[in-house]
C-alpha cells in the first residue's frame, strides 16, 4: 500500500482532466488539486486589478503582487465541495468563463508566476496523497510521482465540450469557432512557452478520450493503479 500517493493528469484543455481527477482522487481519498483553477484564480485577480485586459499586461506588477495573492483550496460551506479561494473568497463560480480563458496563458507563461505556483502545489501535497491536474505536473511539479497520465483529444471534440460547458455554466453570447480558436490559441501558448511548457512526460501513460465517457476514462485509468 502507498503511503503517500501522487497521481498525475496532465493534458491539453478540455481533455476531461479535472473531472476524471476529482473522480480518481474520491477513489482513493486522495486530495483533489485543480491546479487550472490556480491559474484561473490568479488571472481573475490580475483582470479586477487592471493588470491585464484586452490591450496591455503589466507583467512586473504582477511579479511585483505576487507575494501579496493568497491561493488555496478550502471547503465551500455552502456547496461542500473543496473550491478554489482568492484571497480569502471563494471564486469557482468566477473563473470558468471565456474572459478568463482569453487571458490565462499569457499570465501563466511568466516565469515567475509558475514558480510561485509549484510552491504552493508543494504545500498543498506536502505529507499528504495527491491527484493533481495539470499541463506541466508530471514534468515539473512532481516528475517522479507513482503514476503519470497524459489525456488526449481532438481539437473539434476539445471544443465542443469547451462550448457545451460555457453555455451550460454561463450567459454567455458564444461562438462556438470563438471557442475552438481560443483553444488553439491556448494549446500554442502552452508547448510553445519557454517557462515549463505543455509536454508528456516519457513515462507518462497516454489516453485519447475521443471516444470515451466519464465511466469508461475512470474504467481505464483505475486499470492502471495498483495500490
Amino acid at each position: 500500500m502507498v503511503k503517500h500517493l501522487i497521481i498525475t493528469i496532465d493534458g491539453t484543455s478540455s481533455t476531461g482532466k479535472s473531472t476524471i481527477a476529482r473522480r480518481i482522487a474520491d477513489r482513493f481519498s486522495c486530495l483533489y488539486i485543480d491546479t487550472g483553477a490556480m491559474y484561473r484564480a490568479l488571472t481573475l485577480y490580475c483582470i479586477n486589478t487592471k493588470i491585464v485586459s484586452k490591450y496591455f499586461f503589466n507583467e512586473s506588477l504582477l511579479i511585483e503582487k505576487l507575494n501579496n495573492i493568497d491561493i488555496n483550496f478550502l471547503q465551500n460551506p455552502k456547496s461542500k465541495n473543496l473550491e478554489i479561494v482568492l484571497n480569502g473568497n471563494f471564486v469557482e463560480n468566477k473563473i470558468r468563463s471565456m474572459n478568463i480563458s482569453k487571458f490565462v496563458s499569457s499570465v501563466a507563461k511568466v516565469k515567475e508566476v509558475r514558480k510561485y505556483m509549484v510552491k504552493i502545489q508543494h504545500k498543498l501535497a506536502f505529507k499528504r496523497s495527491v491527484v493533481m491536474d495539470g499541463r506541466d505536473i508530471g514534468t515539473v511539479v512532481f516528475p517522479d510521482a507513482n503514476y503519470k497520465f497524459f489525456l488526449e483529444a481532438s481539437l473539434h471534440v476539445r471544443a465542443k465540450r469547451r462550448f457545451d460547458e460555457l453555455s451550460k455554466n454561463n450567459n454567455e453570447n458564444l461562438k462556438f469557432d470563438d471557442v475552438l480558436n481560443n483553444i488553439l490559441e491556448r494549446d500554442n501558448e502552452d508547448t510553445k512557452r519557454t517557462n515549463s511548457p505543455l509536454k508528456k512526460a516519457k513515462d507518462s501513460i497516454v489516453i485519447n478520450t475521443n471516444n470515451l465517457n466519464l465511466d469508461e476514462l475512470e474504467k481505464k485509468i483505475l486499470s492502471y493503479i495498483k495500490i
